[in-house]
């Protein structure tokens, strides 16, 4: 199994905007549906309100990198900077 998260700074006000409009452009479900996904959730941070973190998880290495390369994510990607400043992304390890 590969998971990560990634973590998002958005900008004021706009972090529940950001996971609306991913829903509301039907790209969460098309990810949930793609093969390998095990898991694909955004959490909000009680204590930053501007904070958002994302866990994913896959088959491989290999299934995120098909992943990445969806046109839905192209289409993502095509909005996120109106919502996102800084992402960080990191790989979890566990036994």
């Amino acid at each position: 199994m590969f998971k990560i998260f990634v973590k998002f700074k958005c900008f004021d006000g706009k972090r529940n905007d950001f996971v609306k409009r991913v829903k509301e452009e039907g790209i969460l479900d098309l990810i949930r549906g793609e093969d390998g996904c095990h898991l694909y959730e955004y959490y909000y941070s009680d204590e930053r309100e501007n904070e958002l973190l994302l866990i994913e998880m896959w088959e491989s290495p290999e299934h995120q990198q098909i992943h990445i390369k969806t046109p839905h994510m192209d289409k993502l990607r095509s909005f996120k900077n109106d919502y996102i400043y800084e992402t960080e992304i990191g790989e979890f390890f566990t036994k």
